[in-house]
């Protein structure tokens, strides 16, 4: 149900309806006309939030207030679908910026992205993929606790790749 769904006050035509009251306890089955002159009382408003149900549950709330929460709960309701994130690393790097890129791969793989570790090779480079390998080893190595490797190291031109995902 989207925020704009729910029928309030004189939008309720039923007879009798299950009220909850503003401090969130249940009243039981009233009159319709003696539920929203409870709400009046209040200074809120009688909304319908569960027509389905026979008596529908109406509660005493502040209307605005709850469109808000709704349209809130439901923004928050997208589910975070898994990005592809990318590692860079050269087959002749640092020591301390491998640790730095695999402490931002850590960070990916708990979130629950997958890491494409991508090694690329320049001009003489090429010439000892063994280096890019062993690059590629090392990544897999200390990931190991989060994640797991989904596709193995792969050169394509001057490009080495490999796929990890969340354990």
């Amino acid at each position: 149900m989207t925020a704009t769904d729910f029928r309030i006050n004189r939008q309720i035509r039923i007879n009798e309806v299950r009220l909850i009251d503003e401090k969130g306890e249940q009243v039981g089955v009233v009159p319709t006309a003696d539920a929203l002159r409870r709400a009046e009382e209040a200074g809120l408003d009688l909304v319908e939030v569960s027509p389905t149900a026979r008596p529908p549950v109406c509660r005493i709330l502040d209307y605005g207030k709850f469109k808000y929460a709704q349209k809130k709960k439901e923004r928050g309701a997208t589910t975070k679908t898994s990005m592809l994130k990318e590692l860079r690393v050269r087959p002749a790097i640092d020591k301390h910026d491998l640790e730095y890129r695999l402490k931002q791969g850590r960070g990916f793989l708990e979130d629950g992205h997958k890491v494409q570790v991508v090694c690329i090779f320049r001009g003489r480079q090429m010439a000892h993929p063994e280096h890019g390998y062993q690059v590629m080893k090392s990544v897999a190595e200390n990931l190991a606790d989060v994640s797991k490797v989904e596709m193995m190291p792969k050169l394509m031109g001057r490009r080495m790749t490999m796929l990890l995902s969340h354990k």
